[in-house]
């Protein structure tokens, strides 16, 4: 056997295993990468409307086909999972799980002046089946430039900073805030344009807790505040699971890898008496059915992952026999030369 068509026997090895193991993955982490696996709910019901769980490897998304953003992309960061370290490979692609009519297209994005804002970034990524759906558009709001690739980028690099010091495991809520009567949209498909953008934070073991908020505009103006405050700008309840009291903290989480001290935890800087926060919910039937539907969500992903990996080796099934076609004439060629 050749060396090349070794190699794609390999291949084929390989992407069978890798999409299994992927596969496994998202079935066994969804609810979990949740705290006390509660997806975050939606208070407005306005919010639920074309509203579409999606369950991806390493995270989740709660998307919208008004907006065609996700409402919320949720995730569970570990030391564990920061520590695997994978070369970026830029693949943005539409959300085939999204209606057509829902979905935003590469093209609604293209030459509109804002990047493709990830809300669960490609660097938390632990493998390549978790990188390859982080570039799925339902993970994307239109973004200001300086916003994504600045500020964000930093808050990003930051909260990562804080789960590799102190080994801690961060559960994180990002999304898209719509404020304001005359929103922005980009594309035919009329993506809407988020005024800001925000990042919560929560570390169980010690108790921080606080939400970056950031306007979405060339500024690179952020501040840190209360899950409460994001809660009443969106309209969702990010952690259910947590008492009020607790949401109303907010700490001194770090705005970039440069203020974070390697034994000294982020400190209470006070308490929001002002917002509204969203109540805590027990074992609702809402909540049971929210629930659900991301466990709905991973088997509907396992199967489009199995679909895709038949295509794949389908797809290089053919062109290992053309290869081994043309291994075979080289070898006859230098037969009859000789």
């Amino acid at each position: 056997m050749t060396a090349s068509l070794h190699r794609h026997f390999q291949w084929l090895i390989l992407v069978g295993a890798t999409t299994a193991a992927g596969a496994t993955f998202a079935q066994d982490s969804c609810l979990s990468q949740f705290y006390q696996q509660t997806p975050p709910i939606s208070v407005k019901s306005s919010l639920q409307k074309n509203s579409f769980p999606l369950c991806f490897n390493g995270f989740n998304v709660m998307y919208s086909g008004v907006s065609k953003t996700p409402l919320w992309s949720a995730e569970r960061l570990t030391a564990t999972r920061l520590s695997q370290k994978i070369k970026r490979e830029d693949q943005f692609h539409e959300e085939q799980q999204v209606p057509e009519q829902f979905r935003a297209t590469l093209a609604d994005y293209r030459a509109s002046g804002y990047d493709r804002g990830h809300m669960s970034p490609n660097a938390d990524m632990p493998d390549k089946s978790s990188q390859y759906d982080s570039f799925s558009l339902a993970n994307m709001v239109p973004q200001a430039p300086k916003n994504n690739q600045e500020i964000w980028r930093k808050l990003e690099e930051a909260t990562r900073g804080l789960v590799k010091k102190h080994k801690q495991d961060v559960y994180v809520v990002t999304g898209p805030i719509f404020t304001g009567q005359r929103l922005k949209t980009i594309g035919k498909g009329k993506v809407i344009v988020p005024s800001a953008v925000f990042k919560a934070v929560y570390m169980p073991k010690t108790g921080v807790i606080g939400a970056y908020y950031a306007p979405n505009n060339n500024s690179q103006q952020v501040e840190v505040v209360s899950i409460c405050e994001i809660e009443q700008q969106t309209g969702l309840n990010l952690f259910p699971k947590l008492s009020v009291d607790v949401k109303r903290k907010i700490y001194d989480l770090p705005l970039s890898t440069t203020d974070l001290q390697a034994n000294a935890q982020p400190k209470l800087l006070k308490t929001d008496q002002k917002s509204q926060c969203a109540e805590p919910s027990g074992s609702t039937a809402d909540l049971h059915s929210l629930q659900q539907s991301f466990d709905q969500a991973v088997q509907q992903t396992t199967d489009q992952v199995t679909q895709h990996v038949e295509k794949t080796v389908q797809q290089e099934g053919e062109n290992w026999l053309k290869k081994l076609f043309e291994v075979l004439l080289e070898f006859l060629l230098k037969l009859f030369k000789s």
